[in-house]
């Protein structure tokens, strides 16, 4: 199987190679189906490790001996990376053929995009596989790199280039942390593997470096307070793109905190208190903010920072139970967070490639005009009413599943020891809970962009949307996003043995009752059957259309319909109707104190007056005289908290310090001489002090 492994880089490799040599016709669609390819192969690899065989690439050995006692440069698969190789490159494969299609129909792109998709795609497949802090961190920072040029592909753009510098940065920020964590860990171990660093000595450099860690992973992931570069980096890509983004490449973040729980264990308490609360709040700030956006693109990127912050609770929650040394607290935890990272993968994928095939005819992602839109692309409106019924977390759908095991998990506080920990995971709970209910209230506006009959004109000359390859895509991704509840059990003893690196695969078996009806790992607590759900909720349906036919008779097709959202406006069309804007202005009113929403009612115009064309006066009717009649303009806008009073205020005292900085370079060379002595001095006197 090393050699699938092998291919599937190679095809990655191919795909990126073709952008450069490949023309006008390969760029437009058959490279995007080589890095498909790929993808299915790395998948493949991943379902292989899953079994329990180790799937190596020596890398090193292609380029020479490597070091002796180190194996630098060795990519291999065990069950964690195969968990994180399937469920990634599994959505891969769809988005991919999807991007194929869209390629096509737009055309050839300004820039090297399909060589950014496969280094990006590249960039994930090296990280999982990594086996040295080496290899990790040169994988982290192609993926960095990946991002900044897929926020940027479109840069000519005023707006996109802001997007991705701010994404640069905070992915170089992340990298940085990284690089840190993982000194301090070869420092302690005297060794660059990953696995050596289980055994680096307890103490405050170990802890530092679990702290740097999962701030770096944190950074990469959009956790509270690093949020703020992920909805401008998304909505900035074209396309396809941001399911790769999203639905793919965050998915490394999630795997770094997997593999420092497999390696460093115990984190202090104060640490998990701190993961929990950021997680609640990250989830409840996300929520909050995809209410009130206007633009589909920007919904759906605040969705996962959302999402993030639910995947986070949960790793919150396994890491309060390895705190206080209950195992089967950290196997519910880990099921909880794999659960929902299952189904961020899957709904995010379809929404943001349901997304792409609406704005493609629209000319744009503004909700008003994307209003009835879906009616005319049924297929990527279909796919967009699947991934909202999936993050809105409603049955019979995967997201129903996971949110259930989240909420189940957080309630298990009563097994804890220790006021402060009861205290905490009760307040992520209730943050949970209120987020749940916001995200039903948030993707009700996507849902309504199906029903909704009368929008505006398609753009004339838009191309279209996608292909046969492209809707079959959208298809499998729904099915996913339906079809994967049904099978939770199997899902569950697949997530099972990736985990197991981390956890005991037997305690995350605890959740399955019976073959069929799923539990808690704790038993006695609860029981839910999705797989039951499936066929109850159709026969219901069923039962209840049967009892109300026989009961109306006829009648029952004849009843008045009148277009969705009209709210009691009968008559009332176009520009005056109900508006998603004005159907998410009451959770910008509720959600003020934590949404900062500040609201203008301007009048703009008092009356209209004719002028007359020869002198530019006023015409005046001797008759009557018309009246006056105000015109007000209603303005409505929420403030990102973190971007207004701390990065605004860091950044401005930043630049002041480049200002007095810059004086520094006198240009004179007696002065750089200075400041070299000054710094080997301060090296030297860190170096005794360390020593």
């Amino acid at each position: 199987m090393n050699w699938v492994f092998a291919v599937g880089l190679i095809l990655l490799a191919v795909a990126a190679a073709a952008d450069f040599l490949g023309g006008r016709v390969m760029r437009s669609g058959p490279l995007y189906l080589i890095g498909a390819a790929g993808c299915g192969c790395l998948a493949v690899t991943g379902g292989f490790a899953l079994t329990g065989h180790l799937v190596t690439l020596d890398v090193a050995g292609w380029l020479g001996d490597p070091l002796p006692g180190q194996r630098a440069a060795v990519l291999a698969a065990d069950r964690l990376s195969g968990l994180f190789l399937a469920m990634a490159f599994g959505a891969a494969l769809p988005v991919s053929v999807a991007f194929a299609s869209w390629a096509w129909r737009q055309g050839p792109r300004p820039g090297r995009l399909g060589a950014t998709y496969a280094l990006a795609l590249g960039a994930v497949a090296v990280i999982v596989t990594a086996r040295d802090a080496f290899t990790l961190l040169f994988g982290w920072e192609a993926l960095t790199a990946a991002f900044y040029l897929l926020a940027g592909a479109e840069r000519h753009r005023r707006d996109r280039a802001g997007a991705a510098q701010i994404t640069f940065a905070f992915g170089k920020v992340s990298g940085a942390a990284l690089l840190l964590g993982l000194l301090l860990l070869a420092a302690g171990s005297h060794s660059i593997l990953l696995a050596s660093f289980a055994h680096a000595p307890l103490g405050a450099s170990r802890t530092a470096a679990q702290v740097l860690l999962l701030t770096g992973f944190a950074i990469k992931g959009g956790l509270v307070p690093f949020q703020i570069w992920l909805p401008r980096g998304y909505a900035a890509a074209p396309g396809p793109a941001r399911a790769i983004m999203a639905g793919v490449c965050v998915n490394v973040a999630f795997y770094g905190m997997w593999r420092t729980l497999a390696l460093l264990g115990r984190a202090p308490g104060w640490l998990v208190g701190a993961v929990l609360v950021l997680g609640a709040l990250t989830a409840l700030l996300g929520i909050a903010h995809a209410a009130v956006q206007n633009r589909l693109s920007r919904v759906i990127a605040y969705s996962s920072i959302e999402n993030t912050g639910l995947i986070v609770t949960g790793f919150g929650v396994a890491l309060t139970g390895a705190a206080i040394g209950n195992r089967v607290l950290v196997a519910t935890g880990m099921l909880a967070a794999t659960l929902q990272m299952v189904a961020h993968t899957a709904a995010k994928s379809l929404l943001f490639t349901s997304a792409a095939g609406l704005e493609a005819g629209a000319g744009g992602d503004d909700l008003e005009l994307l209003r009835a839109r879906p009616r005319r692309t049924p297929w990527s409106g279909f796919g967009l009413v699947v991934g909202s019924v999936t993050l809105a977390g409603l049955p019979p759908s995967v997201g129903f599943v996971s949110e259930w095991f989240l909420l189940e998990s957080l309630m298990q506080q009563f097994r804890v020891p220790g006021l402060g920990y009861r205290l905490v995971l009760a307040l992520a709970g209730a943050a949970v809970a209120l987020t749940a209910g916001f995200a039903g209230v948030t993707f009700v506006r996507l849902v309504g962009l199906v029903a909704k009959r009368n929008g505006p004109e398609p753009v004339r000359g838009a191309p279209l949307t996608y292909g046969w390859s492209g809707r079959g895509a959208v298809i499998v991704l729904s099915v996913c996003c339906l079809a994967i509840a049904a099978v939770t059990p199997l899902e569950i003893r697949v997530i099972a043995a990736g985990l197991s690196p981390v956890v005991p695969s037997s305690l995350v078996m605890g959740a399955l009752k019976s073959p069929w009806v799923l539990q808690p790992p704790f038993a006695g607590f609860s029981i839910l059957s999705p797989s039951w759900l499936w066929l109850e909720m159709p026969a219901m349906l069923l039962l209840i259309v049967l009892l109300t036919w026989a009961a109306s008779g006829r009648r029952l097709l004849r009843v008045r319909r009148v277009p969705a959202w009209r709210s009691a406006t009968i008559g009332v069309d176009g520009t005056d109707s109900y508006t998603a804007f004005g159907y998410a202005n009451p959770t910008r009113r509720v959600l003020a104190g934590v949404l900062h929403t500040r609201t203008e009612v301007q009048e703009i115009m008092l009356a209209e007056v004719e002028q007359d064309p020869g002198t530019g006066a006023p015409e005046r009717d001797e008759e009557a005289e018309a009246p006056e009649v105000a015109h007000l303009r209603y303005a409505s806008d929420v403030v990102e908290v973190f971007e207004t009073y701390l990065y605004r205020p860091a950044g401005r005292a930043f630049l002041a310090v480049v200002a007095v900085a810059k004086r520094l370079q006198s240009g004179r060379l007696d002065a750089y001489l200075l400041y070299m002595l000054i710094a080997l001095i301060a090296v030297i006197a860190v170096a005794t002090a360390l020593a």
